[in-house]
């Protein structure tokens, strides 16, 4: 078996968890059509009752998919968006959710993502992303510092982190593939501070030189830098789109910098602020805009305790 079947069998029984009689559904579109074949082809290795749909690829992240496949989403037991933008922040996704579907999303994954992170040994992610939420989640404020000028506090809201570890087997799961990573959502109207972005932001890529954020109440209040600044300012269209909406470490050990945020953010030396929507994790800004900045190597604190030291555990 090659190093592709090897990753697509991976995630679909290990994963996912599919039997032979559930039904598959996998939405892919024109960029990732290849990719999208990869997992039907072997989908249908374990269940017949597989479909593969091509949708239009929209500009942004969290723009909703077609009417007609946003209906159809809810006659699965698994689902798979392997698409250039993601659709995990959709109201379509969530109410795949709700029906107890099991979902995983890939959005701008690539074939070199694929061999190499798809493969990885998600059980084990998953032990460890449960072992450090068990410490983290005693705390009640994270603060992050870099040398490149990183300086923010930011209020955990009801102590509630997630583990996104790549296992959906259980009814309503959800997640990216690949996975490894855990966070949480900041208290709304409760961050402030600096971050310094030097990894990559969202679907901006890699940055162009580091992006100064500054934060006050929870909000964006400026942006600086060279272009990549320039552009996500321009994204920065209404308020919602300025929340800190939510904070994470990444926990994957094989995933590194490309300027593909669904891979950068899952980096083990890495943490991550995202701006705009953060309603798929209780929030109340819901706006079609989820962006995460990266940032490498951090001194990240836990109440008064270092628990990541230039981006290494001490946990």
């Amino acid at each position: 078996m090659n190093v592709l079947n090897k990753a697509a069998i991976n995630v679909l029984r290990n994963c996912l968890n599919v039997k032979k009689n559930e039904k598959v559904l996998i939405i892919t579109d024109s960029k990732l059509i290849r990719i999208g074949k990869l997992f039907f082809e072997n989908s249908l290795k374990i269940t017949k009752n597989t479909r593969l749909i091509k949708i239009p690829i929209p500009k942004v992240h969290g723009i909703e998919p077609p009417a007609k496949t946003a209906k159809l989403m809810l006659g699965y037991d698994v689902i798979l968006g392997i698409t250039q933008k993601s659709l995990s922040h959709t109201k379509a996704r969530k109410n795949a959710s709700k029906k107890y579907i099991r979902i995983a999303t890939m959005p701008g994954i690539t074939i070199d993502i694929v061999k190499r992170t798809l493969t990885a040994d998600y059980k084990k992610i998953k032990e460890k992303n449960l072992e450090l939420i068990k410490k983290l989640k005693k705390g009640s404020k994270i603060r992050v510092k870099t040398k490149k000028g990183t300086n923010i506090s930011i209020e955990i809201s009801n102590k509630k982190w997630f583990d996104d570890s790549g296992i959906y087997v259980k009814p309503g799961n959800f997640g990216n593939l690949p996975a490894g990573e855990i966070g949480f959502m900041p208290a709304e109207y409760k961050t402030n501070g600096v971050f310094v972005v030097d990894s990559s932001i969202g679907s901006l890529g890699l940055v162009d030189m580091p992006v100064k954020i500054s934060v006050k109440d929870g909000f964006v209040k400026q942006i600086s830098g060279g272009k990549t600044a320039e552009r996500l300012n321009k994204l920065m269209v209404t308020k919602k789109h300025k929340n800190i909406a939510e904070f994470a470490f990444g926990t994957n050990p094989r995933a590194k910098i490309t300027g593909i945020t669904l891979e950068d953010e899952k980096v083990k030396s890495t943490v991550h602020i995202a701006l705009g929507n953060n309603q798929s994790y209780g929030g109340n800004f819901n706006v079609p805009f989820h962006v995460d900045c990266i940032i490498k190597n951090p001194d990240v604190f836990l109440d008064n305790e270092l628990i990541m030291s230039k981006g290494k555990f001490l946990v």
